[in-house]
């Protein structure tokens, strides 16, 4: 298990996740894939990180001057943030209400309620509950509003990902190059991947120790791409609408942070139709580049994943694995157009299995017929 506070005062609220080779996957994409296995947090998602890292430090501070009394927690979630917070609240025995969407599923509402948690649902958007959260926290004296991906503590947390990755690196035991080439990863408000980058830059920024830096391929799905839309313009745009499935990517408008990630790493937007000829793997800054896949490819990903891995995660997780089925059109030429088939077979990319409370079988057999035929690869696989 993983701590973010040497011999920490209360129970720990994140894990160290294992790391393992996916053979399945290895095979179909044609170089080593690895499983960072984040389904397997307290909450079932990554947000267990940066969340039980910030709700702890404000847990922490709850004895001094900054509160002066016991914290209640005020989450606003289109799910998987609002079960972290409550899954921490509930670990360090402290109240929290949480602000969730209309479309939020009600097996997730009801987590919330078991989980002790006073669950909202209101309006039919993030935007729109976060303002509600913001408001309602204004009237309790011990608040203390936990976002679901905007703050440095957050941030600070899921970079423990890379952490631990680092960690198995020097350990010399991984195939192939030795080192992680690549990490593949979604994005939702930016959270997660303001992480991975944060990570990156302190284990294998310069002077660090390690080889090169790896790669890092950010996906989201058609209808909460804001973070291509604003690499295609070049600016920090916010899209119109959500309008993709994968409700847990559905933030109209990325972090500043992301943005800022973006354009200091001259992040590019990959497309099979016409992307420019790729760089070098590793690099003085590491590269970043962004990718949108469709919903029927998400949904079809998670339908083989849970034959090829057992293990059921919701769509936002399946644009990530996506990139592994679509190794030929997607992952390989978004990341290392150039090499050859024996140089590109000994590369180690982690996949990061965000994982995520947003599904349930019954979920991904409706949301399988629905995509029947538009565009999905085989699906003999049966739910």
């Amino acid at each position: 298990m993983g701590s973010y506070i040497s011999d920490p005062p209360h129970p720990q609220l994140y894990l160290e996740t294992p790391c393992i080779p996916s053979p399945e996957l290895s095979r179909i994409a044609g170089c080593n894939i690895y499983l960072k296995l984040e389904n397997l947090q307290p909450s079932g998602s990554f947000k267990s990180r940066g969340i039980g890292h910030l709700m702890s430090q404000a847990f922490l501070k709850s004895g001094s001057s900054l509160l002066g009394s016991q914290p209640h927690f005020y989450c606003s979630s289109g799910g998987n943030a609002g079960l972290a917070c409550a899954e921490a609240a509930r670990t360090l025995r402290q109240p929290c209400d949480v602000f969730v969407t209309s479309l939020t599923p009600s097996h997730v509402v009801s987590k919330l309620t078991t989980l002790g948690a006073t669950a909202h649902r209101v309006g039919n958007s993030w935007p729109e509950a976060d303002a509600a959260c913001r408001e309602a926290m204004k009237a309790s004296p011990c608040g203390v509003y936990v976002p679901p991906f905007d703050h440095p503590l957050l941030w600070e947390g899921h970079a423990t990902l890379v952490d631990e990755l680092a960690t198995l690196e020097k350990k010399g035991l991984l195939l192939g190059s030795g080192s992680f080439d690549a990490i593949v990863c979604n994005v939702g408000g930016g959270g997660l991947l303001n992480g991975v980058m944060e990570g990156i830059e302190r284990n294998y920024g310069i002077s660090r120790g390690l080889g090169r830096r790896p790669v890092v391929l950010a996906l989201e799905t058609e209808g909460t791409d804001s973070l291509a839309a604003s690499i295609k313009a070049r600016e920090h745009v916010t899209i119109p609408a959500i309008t993709s499935i994968a409700t847990s990517l559905g933030a109209p408008r990325v972090s500043e942070m992301t943005y800022q990630w973006a354009q200091n790493c001259g992040a590019t937007f990959f497309t099979s139709h016409a992307h420019a000829p790729g760089e070098k793997m590793g690099g003085e800054r590491t590269r970043l580049v962004s990718a949108v896949v469709s919903d029927a490819e998400a949904v079809s990903a998670c339908v083989k994943f849970l034959d090829d891995a057992r293990m059921l995660v919701e769509i936002a997780c399946g644009a990530t694995i996506s990139s592994a089925y679509k190794a030929k059109s997607l992952l390989r030429p978004a990341l290392a157009p150039n090499l050859d088939n024996e140089s590109w077979a000994k590369l180690n990319v982690v996949l990061v299995v965000c994982g995520g409370s947003n599904i349930s079988t019954d979920m991904l057999a409706v949301y399988r017929a629905q995509f029947q035929g538009s565009h999905m690869e085989d699906l003999s696989v049966v739910c």
